[in-house]
């Protein structure tokens, strides 16, 4: 069945249900990157150093990596659209008083509450649009990373034209645009059945046990420290206005889309899970130290061009870490998001800092060795990794993918 075709109850013909949740997660993943473009304009407002502003990433980050063990214990208990509409007010509160801030102190807290609000929404919403989608899941998988991708690519756009006014309205802009989605999904979305079984806070700490996953976990740490120097810190680098900084991380987040959805399981398909993971570690790493140590131009391409690599690596590191293991999916998921996001938090402080002690070229230079490390965990441990990796089959990325990145 083509999950396109609206006659046959595809990605075009769903509830409307399925479209509020979408639209939602739409908005939930504009704001890992809304912040990019005008990193340095809220530097200027409010008198902070680049590593100060920085922790807008670290808090975020943080608690979503310590809400992984919270998520799948409050959902299994209250319900998916209760846990939804929880980590859409959440957002709602936060993201508004975000953009109220006085100082980057009240600033990081802010973002630390959107982050917690965040991780409750987005790790309920697959399963939410699954359980109504019309079509089957893979339509609503389909329209899931859609949502992800049209999110990451639509962020930086938005902080751009919102952020060029002033660097407040992109802040009091999420929380609107979530404040409508909190009510349509109010409105159309109707309470689905608990999980028969009830997930412990100690059931993700429990499967990295497993030598794989943790194997898994590891180096998909290694690699999100690089990953969140581009996104962090790079806009720094660039020094250029919101709306320039908005499009080229737009085309970032494009690329991104692109090659984790379609590029990566047909790379997988012909090379091997491993060695296109391997590989393009690599090449990350030798994007970055170009991007470090380029003219401006340069730096522009390459940020741009992580964008590919990126998107290729989410992809077949979720599905390793979803298929190493015999845990259930979701905690397999939780475990190994637990690890990584840790990651996500470090390198937007680490990296300012790094360029204070040293020069401006340095945390590129860190960030190479990190994608580096990865490449050599997959390298060390790939028979750990081998078996699953090669009975992967390339059409679940887009599915692996997607429940990963959402738990």
């Amino acid at each position: 069945m083509d999950p396109f075709d609206a006659g046959a109850g595809g990605i075009l013909r769903q509830p409307k249900a399925v479209w509020a949740t979408a639209g939602a997660s739409v908005v939930a993943f504009m704001g890992i990157g809304l912040v990019d473009p005008i990193l340095p304009s809220i530097a200027k407002g409010l008198d902070a150093t680049a590593s100060q502003v920085s922790l807008l990433f670290t808090s975020y980050f943080l608690i979503t990596a310590i809400a992984m063990l919270v998520t799948g214990f409050v959902s299994s208990r209250i319900g998916g659209r209760k846990t939804l509409l929880l980590g859409l007010a959440l957002v709602v509160v936060f993201a508004g008083l975000a953009g109220t801030s006085g100082s980057v102190g009240e600033l990081v807290g802010f973002r630390a509450g959107w982050g917690l609000g965040n991780a409750l929404f987005v790790s309920t919403a697959l399963a939410v649009i699954v359980g109504a989608a019309a079509g089957g899941s893979a339509a609503a998988i389909l329209l899931y990373e859609s949502a992800l991708g049209l999110g990451m690519a639509c962020g930086p756009l938005l902080g751009a034209l919102l952020g060029d006014a002033s660097w407040r309205y992109p802040f009091f802009g999420t929380a609107f645009l979530m404040a409508i989605g909190f009510l349509c999904i109010t409105v159309f979305l109707k309470e689905q059945p608990k999980p028969v079984r009830k997930t412990s806070l100690l059931d993700p700490l429990k499967a990295l046990g497993h030598g794989g996953l943790a194997s898994a976990a590891v180096s998909s740490f290694f690699y999100n420290y690089t990953f969140f120097t581009v996104l962090a810190f790079t806009p720094f680098v660039l020094d250029m206005t919101p709306y320039k900084s908005g499009a080229v991380f737009f085309a970032w987040g494009v690329l991104l889309a692109v090659f984790s959805v379609f590029a990566a399981p047909r790379l997988q398909e012909r090379f091997g899970s491993l060695k296109v993971l391997g590989g393009s570690l690599v090449l990350l790493a030798a994007d970055v130290l170009v991007l470090g140590y380029g003219n401006h131009t340069a730096a522009i391409v390459c940020t741009i061009l992580s964008g590919a690599f990126i998107g290729v690596n989410n992809t077949v590191y979720t599905e390793l870490a979803l298929g190493v293991s015999d845990a259930p999916r979701p905690v397999a998921s939780a475990g190994y998001n637990f690890v990584r996001w840790f990651a996500a938090a470090a390198a937007p402080y680490f990296a300012p800092k790094i360029e204070e002690w040293t020069d401006i070229r340095i945390p590129f230079v860190v960030a190479a060795v990190t994608a580096v490390l990865g490449a050599l965990v997959v390298v060390v441990r790939r028979k750990a990794l081998t078996h699953e990796a090669e009975e992967l089959e390339p059409r679940h990325a887009v599915e692996d993918s997607v429940t990963v990145f959402a738990n």
